[in-house]
């Protein structure tokens, strides 16, 4: 018997290049799916998604994007944009592990969220467990949708 489940998603890279991880956004329980099912969905995408449990596989039967959202995570020592360098100041100034900022467009409306995390001690990796969907991204980007009234009140 083929079980189904409808939820609504969190698009993250799979663990490899065939896969996609469809982070469920109420529960962050991660689901791992082939590309192929979904081939145009993206990283950091929302979706309403419709999976079979075909021979306990999960496949994507249907999925349509909600809110269509780009993540990109970047780990370097490059020299940083100015959100970046600005919100990273502001850590080391509050002796924070973390801050954020919002970046606007020049129409003054936020279009973006800049985060910037301290190193971990010992092997915890906040990139690496945001990336792969350990740490959930949902809490930072209701947050960030916000927008600057959010972050003046400290939601």
């Amino acid at each position: 018997m083929e079980q189904t489940t409808t939820g609504t998603y969190r698009v993250l890279p799979g663990r490899d290049d065939d896969e996609w991880l469809l982070l469920d956004v109420e529960s962050g329980d991660p689901t791992y799916v082939p590309r192929g099912d979904a081939p145009d969905l993206a990283v950091g995408n929302r979706v309403r998604a419709d999976l079979a449990w075909r021979d306990g596989d999960p496949r994507v039967e249907s999925a349509a994007v909600t809110d269509a959202t780009r993540f990109r995570f970047v780990r370097t020592t490059e020299t940083m944009f100015e959100a970046a360098t600005r919100c990273w100041e502001g850590a080391v100034e509050s002796g924070s592990g973390m801050n954020s900022r919002v970046t606007y467009g020049t129409d003054g409306d936020p279009n973006g969220v800049v985060y910037t995390f301290a190193k971990q001690p010992g092997q915890r990796d906040l990139f690496e467990e945001f990336r792969d969907g350990v740490k959930p991204l949902e809490p930072l980007l209701v947050r960030a949708a916000g927008g600057r009234e959010a972050y003046e009140e400290g939601a």
